[in-house]
């Protein structure tokens, strides 16, 4: 029988259009990666809370884009725009006005970490479009450029067509023709284009048997169910249950290094319950409490294009003068008026069998498997793209219909 990779295509972007402005950042000494890390995973898990609260769909983002392309702005920022930004990103007990570098110094080396193994298909980029008559701040482009390797473009944007064009085409290129249309429309009186892509394409270290993918139930709840594909793969996976929450855990491995940890409430469970436990020590307790068993996993075929409009959503976190008159972007620009005016971002995964070229106390609860068994995910779940290395949180999603896209 032919085995075929399963594969999964994760595409994030993330766009800030504003009315430009700042340049500053800040942190304490000692701090590492992992504390950047840790901090990026609770954001994930509030900012899930603030998207699923709106619907009881799908959800797909990734934390670190929409950090990352907050965390350029904040060297753009100063005065109660930088404070809010700091803390809606869960970042405020980074910073120390000793080492105004921090910040952006550990995305920089968190990228830099996670981009060291070559064989890892994980492309980051970020494009500052900038109106062709704006005068940026010369240290906030250094930095945008010194930090997250960011292009920085200039373009008429009262040519509202041609900068349309001009944008989907660079975002088509960078995720490989996964986004075709990232915007489809522009005001003539935009100033600045903020746009962040993360495009992640990895194999299974253990590939799913394609001939053995079949339709099987899928239960939304108790009265809408499914027929979805249904992969099947029987090895010694790294599982564990979450007593307490309720839910089982299994770690679904790539090959380079970042893994898929899907959360599965147990039947019976309401995965709504789930919502307002999950944290980063939680994340954490997760993946230090696996444990390998052998397992008979089903697993559906999903595809998922969401897409959010960040710029409502983030003001009721905290994040409120970035998008108003008051917003303090001086470190960006001098120009008066500058505010952020939107906030968009796009996701797509793509779960199939095509091939590809592609701490103590925080363990109470979690209870390794000693027994065969099955892992059926027929049922409504939550799964956490992760860096091994760093623990970082590069997607997170909620699958509540695996055919809906």
């Amino acid at each position: 029988m032919g085995t075929l990779k399963l594969e999964m295509t994760f595409v994030f972007f993330l766009t800030c259009l504003c009315f430009v402005a700042p340049v500053h950042p800040a942190a304490p000494p000692n701090v590492t990666i992992s504390d950047l890390s840790y901090k990026n995973t609770d954001f994930a898990m509030n900012l899930y809370r603030k998207i699923s609260s709106h619907h009881d769909k799908n959800v797909f983002f990734s934390p670190l884009s929409i950090s990352a392309s907050f965390a350029a702005l904040l060297m753009a920022s100063g005065g109660v725009t930088r404070q809010e930004i700091l803390r809606v990103l869960n970042l405020d007990q980074l910073e120390s006005s000793e080492h105004p570098q921090l910040i952006p110094r550990l995305f920089q080396l968190l990228q830099e970490n996670i981009a060291q193994n070559g064989s890892l298909k994980l492309d980051q980029n970020m494009a500052l479009f900038v109106h062709q008559r704006m005068e940026l701040q010369n240290e906030f482009e250094d930095k945008i450029r010194t930090f997250f390797h960011a292009d920085v473009k200039r373009v008429d944007f009262a040519d509202t067509k041609g900068s349309v064009s001009y944008v989907n085409e660079y975002i088509r290129q960078k995720t490989q023709n996964k986004i075709t249309e990232m915007i489809s429309t522009l005001d003539e009186t935009s100033q600045l284009l903020l746009i962040n892509s993360i495009f992640f394409r990895g194999a299974w270290q253990l590939p799913f048997n394609s001939d053995l993918t079949r339709d099987a139930p899928f239960y939304i709840d108790n009265y809408n169910i499914l027929q979805v594909p249904m992969m099947v793969k029987e090895d010694k996976f790294y599982t564990s249950e979450d007593i307490p929450l309720g839910a089982r855990l299994l770690k679904l491995p790539y090959q380079e290094g970042v893994s898929m940890l899907i959360l599965l409430p147990n039947k019976g469970i309401d995965y709504t319950v789930i919502d307002d436990e999950i944290n980063a020590e939680k994340f954490q307790s997760w993946v230090e409490g696996l444990r390998k068993t052998r397992l008979e996993v089903s697993m559906p075929k999903f595809k998922m294009a969401e897409e959010y409009s960040l710029h409502r959503l983030l003001p009721d976190m905290g994040m409120t003068s970035l998008f108003t008159s008051s917003a303090n972007l001086t470190n960006l620009s001098m120009e008066p008026g500058l505010k952020l005016s939107e906030v968009l971002h796009k996701a797509v995964v793509e779960v199939d069998e095509t091939g590809t070229t592609a701490a103590a106390s925080t363990t109470i609860g979690i209870v390794p498997y000693s027994l065969p068994r099955m892992f059926l995910i027929n049922r409504p779940f939550f799964f956490f793209i992760y860096h091994e290395d760093t623990k970082c949180l590069l997607f997170m999603g909620r699958v509540i219909n695996p055919s809906s896209n």
